[in-house]
């Protein structure tokens, strides 16, 4: 049985296996293979910087782990909205913003992503916060069709989101916009 709980400094090289992963397996076709196959080339680096963020409890957003039989296999990071450059950049805590939910392939589809889903939607509720957003690759119908069955709506906004070739080529993937409304 998959429970959710706080994720702490020592879960930071399961929540970077967990997003390595899920990148690779479900952004493929999606995103260069060259940038999914780099990515285990960075694991020591992710998992420092994301070890240090959860350790310092400094920062604005926070991270779930889904956990089954001791093995993390999910985790979700959401928080106050990071605004886009047409937005006026920053944070705005008046909205919630789901930045990432990823769940290993073998536990999709049996409740861990939807459990990792109502622990952060309802702590942002519980924030005051009335509605939260989230950005999704435009190619990614399977993350797009869990959105729509949770309630969320695409809002028109689209954005891209810039990954990196291994030589240094910048490649900017088109990104759609959800809002789901609390109240």
């Amino acid at each position: 049985m998959v429970t959710v709980r706080p994720a702490g400094p020592e879960d930071a090289a399961d929540v970077v296996r967990v997003q390595i992963g899920t990148w690779q397996t479900a952004y493929a076709g999606i995103m260069p293979a060259s940038v999914l196959a780099h990515l285990d080339e960075e694991r020591e680096r992710r998992t420092q910087v994301i070890r240090e963020r959860l350790a310092s409890g400094s920062s604005p957003f926070s991270t779930l782990v889904a956990v089954d039989d001791g093995r993390v296999v999910g985790f979700a990071t959401y928080g106050p909205y990071r605004r886009q450059e047409e937005e006026g950049q920053g944070l705005d805590p008046t909205v919630g913003e789901v930045l990432a939910i990823y769940v290993e392939q073998a536990y999709q589809g049996r409740g861990a992503g939807r459990a990792l889903m109502d622990r952060a939607v309802a702590d942002l509720r519980d924030r005051g916060l009335d509605t939260v957003r989230l950005w999704v690759l435009e190619e990614n119908s399977p993350a797009r069709r869990f959105y729509e069955r949770y309630g969320y709506v695409a809002d028109g906004a689209r954005h891209h989101f810039r990954v990196t070739e291994p030589d240094g080529t910048p490649v900017d993937l088109p990104v759609v916009r959800y809002t789901l409304r609390l109240r």
